[in-house]
């Protein structure tokens, strides 16, 4: 091996070492990219994520660093006009250049239904339930009975209905009806999620929570909150014409305070909530606005005993 051949072996091995460390530091760096962790939950989403960003740019920088390196010690030399080798095929380059994407495919697609399943099994009394109008039962996930006993008393349970175009909470152990959402911090809830018209999308981007809502199935949706603070949750669907104004602060406190806003909304007399899709849609009719296109009404706005 000339001092030539040692060199380029010498550049090739610092060139891979340098891109592997230069890909894991910008997949830690990904982690800043995201809200605070706010659940549980969110460290699984943000280790994907962190996951795809360092293979990602591993991929980007591999392929820059080896274009780069032809450029540089396998230029042609000046004037040189003449054909390169005449070279056909190379089985075992063909194979690798293969086999590596497709295990790299699945072994994004593995880790990503893993995610996927962890979030959707947290906790052992996680259940799916599908209303299936051909059938008079309820499709219900296998668990302990004892385990789910124990886990449903420390569970907080909140009934989510979704409608065009609002969120309304319900709380069914106080009968308090709000639209803006309360949950304790470090305590497990259960959200109930309904449906009354059409598909929606409860998403709550800070808890990397993101679950459709299918009009006629209702879903028992599970997640511990971590993180005290005020936070968005909307409609990742699109639901209609106003959809854009199906918006919801979601509070997270500490379980006092929880307990204390809960005791202070119980006393509140219901009444209707301000609602910007109907106030919208009441100002377009005062005003004989005609977009040209039919506009679904909006659902009457709901009693509720919190407004925010």
């Amino acid at each position: 091996m000339n001092m030539r051949q040692v060199l380029n072996f010498l550049t090739i091995v610092t060139g891979a070492v340098a891109v592997t460390l230069t890909s894991l530091w910008i997949g830690k760096q990904a982690y800043y990219w995201l809200p605070p962790q706010a659940a549980a939950e969110s460290h699984l989403i943000d280790d994907l994520f962190s996951f795809l960003v360092t293979l990602g740019s591993l991929i980007f920088l591999g392929v820059t660093a080896t274009l780069f390196y032809s450029i540089a010690f396998h230029r042609a030399k000046a004037n040189d006009l003449s054909d390169g080798p005449h070279i056909e095929g190379n089985v075992t380059l063909e194979v690798i250049w293969t086999a590596i994407p497709v295990m790299l495919v699945l072994w994004i697609a593995g880790y990503s239904y893993q995610v996927y399943e962890e979030m959707g099994i947290q906790g052992p009394s996680h259940q799916i339930h599908l209303h299936n109008p051909m059938k008079t039962e309820t499709a219900y996930a296998v668990v302990d009975p004892a385990s789910e006993t124990a886990i449903a008393e420390d569970l907080e349970h909140i009934d989510v209905s979704a409608k065009q175009w609002a969120w309304v909470f319900h709380y069914p152990e106080n009968n308090v009806t709000s639209t803006e959402l309360h949950l304790p911090s470090d305590r497990r809830v259960r959200l109930n999620l309904h449906s009354e018209d059409v598909l929606h999308g409860f998403y709550i981007p800070a808890f990397r929570l993101k679950q459709d809502i299918i009009p006629g199935n209702d879903l028992d949706f599970e997640f511990t909150p971590i993180r005290s603070g005020a936070y968005s949750l909307t409609d990742s669907q699109y639901s209609g014409t106003y959809f854009a104004t199906m918006r919801a602060k979601v509070i997270v406190e500490t379980p006092e305070e929880y307990h204390q806003w809960l005791t202070k909304a119980g006393s509140q007399k219901p009444s209707p909530a301000p609602n910007q899709a109907a106030s919208e849609y009441a100002q377009k009719l005062e005003n004989g606005i005609n977009s040209g296109w039919k506009s679904v009404e909006p659902a009457t706005p709901p009693l509720v005993n919190f407004s925010g």
